[in-house]
């Protein structure tokens, strides 16, 4: 039987998982005997790992005392990532009234914000007097990477923003001598995505560019990274600069519904209008994952509700390999206008052959002899924890 992956028709049985509803369209899947795929074991394992309760708790209230203690008698001892959507503001929020930081908000704009997103910014930052830096990237530079990655055909449509954003978060760091950073990741409800579908690596970015753009990106300096943040530059901000990056999410118990009354209430937080939608060009990414690559990243997520007991199983299901809400025909034509690309350009590229990032020259394989410091790094929160995961344990 053929089974899409990553766009490519693969001899396979179809299968789901008897857990959660990750199927054999996931790059690097396997089951065990009862049917259990190696995702819903990852799971369990990070959860014993990263326990929430009560030991949760407990671990959180000593990596905060550190973050006081580093950053006392500063304007701020950490910085914050926020989007406007619900993760990232119930993610301040707990910074704020919860933990008793003191943290700077900061926000990257590459020219696709949802405008309710960004209320949600202001309303939330006002609320909790907090101070709040925008970062925006050089225009032409971010619409010309979204263009290339549309021209290596692979499923990494997000990547320049979302080194954009770690960028910025330890740019500001940096220039203000702050030495944490908080990201509002949570793996027990976004779960873990397959290296294939998101394989972040800031020497891929510039590679992919240098091929395919048309631009030259700027030069790497430390307070204005840009989109430049490969190896050497992870290495400088986290190891020279000692900036560590902690994911508090993986400690909480974190149920999206009560979170997001929550917010709603206190801070005027509004539903931009879907997971992702902070951001308009998802709507253009998640056509293109669906009809070119059969790639469900909600499918990903919903498998982490479901295994996190915040979703059923066959409300999922029935949602797997859908047209999602986002995918608007207007808003992706408003993408397509905004990247300055014709629409049939756009089908020109979707035509093209899929690939993946092992079509083109990255770090990975530097990863792999550098696996145990990767793991190092990981656990004392110079990356994030889930890096050494999504690297060596989600197949490619």
């Amino acid at each position: 039987m053929s089974v899409i992956v990553n766009g490519i028709n693969t001899v396979l049985e179809h299968q789901t998982c008897t857990r959660c509803v990750q199927d054999t369209s996931v790059p690097g899947i396997s089951f065990d005997k009862n049917g259990v795929c190696n995702f819903c074991h990852l799971h369990d394992s990070m959860c014993r790992m990263f326990p929430n309760g009560k030991q949760g708790k407990r671990i959180l209230n000593k990596q905060f005392s550190k973050v006081r203690r580093q950053g006392k008698g500063a304007s701020y001892d950490c910085v914050v990532g926020i989007s406007g959507g619900r993760d990232s503001i119930v993610l301040l929020r707990k910074v704020v009234k919860e933990w008793g930081l003191r943290p700077l908000a900061v926000h990257f704009n590459d020219g696709f914000d949802n405008p309710v997103a960004g209320e949600n910014m202001i309303n939330a930052v006002e609320k909790l007097g907090v101070d709040l830096i925008t970062i925006t990237s050089d225009w032409r530079e971010a619409k010309d990477l979204k263009i290339s990655y549309l021209k290596a055909s692979v499923p990494d449509l997000n990547l320049g923003t979302d080194i954009g954003i770690a960028s910025s978060l330890y740019g500001v760091a940096a220039r203000e001598n702050i030495k944490y950073v908080i990201i509002g990741q949570s793996f027990r409800t976004e779960g873990v995505k397959p290296l294939s579908w998101s394989f972040f690596d800031g020497d891929y970015l510039r590679n992919v560019q240098h091929e395919l753009g048309t631009i030259q990106l700027k030069a790497w300096t430390p307070d204005n990274p840009g989109f430049n943040l490969g190896m050497k530059e992870l290495a400088y901000y986290t190891v020279f600069k000692g900036i560590k990056t902690l994911t508090p999410m993986y400690y909480c118990d974190y149920i999206r519904d009560e979170a997001e009354k929550i917010i709603k209430e206190e801070l005027g937080w509004v539903y931009p209008g879907a997971h992702y939608f902070d951001d308009l060009y998802h709507s253009l990414i998640k056509y293109v994952h669906r009809v070119k690559f059969n790639i469900d990243l909600n499918m990903n997520s919903d498998s982490a509700l479901v295994r996190s007991g915040q979703m059923g199983r066959q409300g999922a299901l029935e949602r797997a390999h859908g047209v999602y809400q986002i995918e608007d025909e207007k808003v992706i034509e408003l993408c397509i206008k905004r990247l300055g690309i014709t629409r049939d350009e756009f089908e020109s590229y979707m035509e093209l052959p899929c690939k993946t990032f092992r079509d083109y020259p990255t770090s990975y394989d530097l990863m792999r002899l550098l696996r145990a410091p990767i793991w190092v790094a990981s656990r004392l929160n110079l990356v994030p924890k889930v890096a050494y995961d999504k690297y060596f344990n989600c197949g490619v």
